[in-house]
C-alpha cells in the first residue's frame, strides 16, 4: 500500500484523470495517426491547473514544488495509455519548467512564466544535436556574443514539442575553446530570425508527440534571453538532470503497471483450447514476476520522490531510478504483449502502442549505458 499521497493529490488525480477522459483520450488515435498533437491542448491543461504546478502563485502558477503532482500526471496518462502526447506535458511540466522557474530574471519571470503557467507558451529544451547525445559538453552549436545580442548557429534534433514549442531552451557554446565551462543557455522564441524548424521526425512510437530538428541561422538572440550566467550551463543541466531522469523513471513503472492492468483483464476474457488463458500456470507465473517487479521498483521510486520533494536526490540515486524503471518498462510490456498473442501486434491495442513507445525510454535523458557509467562513479570506480 503506498503512503506517498495526500487527499489532496487524489483529489488532483481525480481531476486529471477527467481531463484525459474528456479531452485526450477520444481524440488520441488520430493525433498518432497525424504524427502531431495539437498546440490547444496545452492551454486546455493550463485551464485547469494541470501546467505550471511550480510556478509561483504570482505569475499564475500552482505556486507548489511538490513534484508528487508531476508523478500524479505521468500515472494517469499512463493508464490511460496517453504515451507521445502526454509526453509533451510532462516535458513541459517536469523538465523546462525548472529552467525557467529557477534561473529567469524577475523581467524574464514576468515575460514568461505566466504563458508558460497557462500552457500558452509551450517549451522545449534542445541539447542533442546530430554529432552529439550524451556528451553534452561536445555540442557544437556557437553564441557568439555582438553588443546586447548572440549570433547563434547549429542544429539540434529528436527536440521533444519541436514543433509545436514557443520557447526553447538552447544548449551552446558561447565558448568554443571550453567544454564544461564554456556552455551558455538561450532562450529561442519562435518567429525570431533565422530560427528554423526541420522535419517532425518518424519515430518507431510516440508517434503523436513532434520531435523536431531545429535549425539556427544567425539568429540574434538578446542577451536579455540568455537564462543564467555565461558559462553556467553545464552546472545548470546537471542540476535539472536528476528531475528530468525520475520523471522517466516514474513514468516506466507507471507504463508497466498498466500493461500489466490490460493484461489481467485481457487473459481472463480470451479463451483457448477451451479454458480461459487466466487459468494457465505460465500466465499466472509471468504475471506474477511483472507484478512483483513493478511493485519492488516503485518502492524504489517513492523513495526517490520523497527525495527529490526534500531537495536530497543525488545523481546516482536518479540514475539508478531511470536505468531500472525504463529497462523494466520495456521487459514488462514486452511479456504482457506475448499474453495477448496476435492481438498484442494490433495498433488498435494500447499494449501495442505501450510497446513501441517504451522502446525510447532507456535511451532519452540519458542512455542507459550512463546511467551506469554515473552509478559506477558513485562507487569511486
Amino acid at each position: 500500500m503506498r503512503s506517498l499521497f495526500t487527499d489532496e493529490h487524489e483529489a488532483f488525480r481525480e481531476s486529471f484523470a477527467a481531463f484525459i477522459a474528456k479531452e485526450l483520450s477520444p481524440h488520441y488515435l488520430d493525433w498518432e495517426r497525424a504524427g502531431i498533437a495539437p498546440r490547444e491542448i496545452f492551454a486546455l491543461a493550463g485551464q485547469y491547473g494541470f501546467t505550471g504546478m511550480a510556478v509561483p502563485e504570482e505569475y499564475g502558477g500552482g505556486g507548489s514544488n511538490d513534484f508528487r503532482f508531476n508523478v500524479v500526471i505521468a500515472e494517469e496518462l499512463a493508464a490511460a495509455g496517453i504515451g507521445g502526447a502526454g509526453l509533451g506535458i510532462t516535458l513541459h511540466n517536469d523538465i523546462t519548467t525548472p529552467y525557467f522557474v529557477e534561473y529567469c530574471t524577475d523581467e524574464q519571470k514576468r515575460r514568461w512564466l505566466p504563458g508558460i503557467a497557462s500552457g500558452e507558451l509551450i517549451t522545449a529544451v534542445a541539447m542533442t544535436e546530430p554529432g552529439t547525445g550524451s556528451d553534452l559538453a561536445s555540442i557544437a552549436t556557437t553564441a557568439v556574443r555582438d553588443g546586447d545580442q548572440y549570433v547563434l548557429n547549429g542544429s539540434k534534433t529528436f527536440i521533444t514539442n519541436g514543433i509545436n514549442s514557443d520557447l526553447v531552451i538552447v544548449a551552446c557554446k558561447s565558448d568554443p575553446s571550453q567544454r564544461h565551462t564554456g556552455m551558455t543557455l538561450l532562450v529561442v522564441e519562435r518567429g525570431m530570425s533565422g530560427f528554423e524548424r526541420g522535419r517532425n521526425l518518424e519515430k518507431v512510437g510516440m508517434h503523436s508527440q513532434d520531435t523536431a530538428e531545429l535549425f539556427f541561422n544567425d539568429v540574434r538572440v538578446p542577451v536579455s534571453n540568455r537564462l543564467g550566467d555565461e558559462g553556467k550551463a553545464f552546472n545548470y543541466l546537471t542540476f535539472n538532470l536528476a528531475q528530468e531522469r525520475l520523471s522517466i523513471a516514474v513514468s516506466g513503472v507507471a507504463t508497466a503497471r498498466a500493461a500489466l492492468g490490460w493484461t489481467v483483464d485481457y487473459v481472463k476474457e480470451r479463451k483457448a483450447f477451451g479454458q480461459s488463458i487466466s487459468n494457465f500456470q505460465n500466465t499466472k507465473f509471468v504475471l506474477a514476476e511483472v507484478k512483483t517487479s513493478i511493485d519492488v521498483a516503485q518502492a524504489y521510486v517513492d523513495q526517490c520522490i520523497v527525495k527529490l520533494n526534500d531537495g536530497e536526490l543525488s545523481a546516482a540515486e536518479a540514475a539508478e531510478a531511470k536505468y531500472w524503471c525504463t529497462e523494466l518498462q520495456k521487459t514488462a510490456v514486452d511479456r504482457c504483449l506475448q499474453l495477448f498473442g496476435g492481438y498484442g501486434y494490433m495498433l488498435e491495442y494500447p499494449i501495442a502502442r505501450a510497446y513501441a513507445d517504451a522502446r525510447i525510454t532507456s535511451i532519452y535523458g540519458g542512455t542507459t549505458e550512463v546511467m551506469k557509467t554515473i552509478i559506477a562513479k558513485s562507487l569511486g570506480l
